[in-house]
């Protein structure tokens, strides 16, 4: 008799065991589909933020949040969720642990890779991050060439580079005749291009737009072809964002990038970052 009660009982167990096994996913994938939901029920989005411009910047005067990806923020939050936007502190080696650990709901301006793929979820790029190139329009050695690399690779073109970084890299690998002067600075490199002493400066797509920017006059950035260490600057999320709640995300950024609103963004950033330096 006992045998028979301790039968039913494992059974009942059993079956309790496999019903919660069964709900668990549900239930999970209840959550991860109502993210957006579930932030307009909070009645605010969060979005962690680590200061690089032009991407996102901080006045320390006022704390107030600006910057391309912070402006996307805001504008995503009151216009297409309805709700207020919270800017949430952070520094680039805490915005993937934000995002994990609930801190913040969106981690502004992460570059897209692999190994952070395997901890977070992104979206569409709002930007591309490449290493581009920096000329003087006045120099009749460079003066009307097109974006092809090959179209510098030669022996009369010498590029400056800050030597050790990933752009030395990436352009000593590239390049077969053109000269490379390895500089210890940023500062030293953009002095031989203005110096005429380099004909090609070498750095990120983003320092070399803000230097262009706040040069106008002789300054022109080439983002070569094919793309030297190209990588889609996104929102990170968190993994379990259904694909329907990302396509609301993506579908946003596509459309402001398609229209050119990013770039006029990006342009009005780069020129606040220059008026604060």
């Amino acid at each position: 008799m006992v045998s028979v009660r301790l039968s039913a009982f494992k059974k009942l167990a059993c079956c309790l065991a496999l019903g919660s096994a069964l709900c668990a996913p549900a239930s999970s994938a209840l959550a991860a589909d109502n993210f957006w939901q579930t932030i307009q029920q909070k009645g605010v989005l969060r979005c962690g933020a680590a200061p690089a411009a032009p991407y996102v910047m901080r006045d320390p005067k006022t704390q107030q949040y600006s910057g391309y990806f912070a402006e996307l923020c805001r504008d995503f939050a009151q216009n297409v969720l309805k709700v207020k936007v919270q800017f949430v502190d952070a520094s680039w080696d805490t915005l993937v642990a934000g995002l994990q650990s609930d801190k913040w709901d969106l981690a502004m301006a992460l570059n897209q890779t692999p190994e952070r793929a395997l901890a977070v979820g992104f979206s569409v790029p709002a930007q591309d991050y490449q290493i581009s190139f920096l000329v003087n329009k006045q120099n009749p050695k460079v003066n009307g060439l097109g974006n092809k690399l090959a179209d510098y690779d030669k022996e009369e073109v010498t590029f400056a580079v800050m030597s050790g970084t990933a752009q030395d890299k990436a352009i000593s690998a590239a390049i077969k005749k053109a000269k490379i002067m390895r500089l210890p600075g940023n500062d030293e490199s953009r002095m031989a291009l203005m110096a005429r002493r380099a004909d090609v400066l070498v750095d990120a797509s983003d320092t070399n737009h803000l230097f262009a920017v706040a040069n106008p006059d002789w300054a022109k950035e080439i983002l070569p072809t094919p793309a030297l260490a190209k990588q889609g600057v996104s929102f990170g999320l968190p993994r379990a964002v259904s694909a329907a709640d990302l396509d609301v995300l993506n579908i946003y950024l596509s459309q402001r990038r398609a229209t050119g609103d990013i770039d006029r963004l990006v342009n009005q950033a780069s020129i606040q970052a220059n008026a604060a330096k």
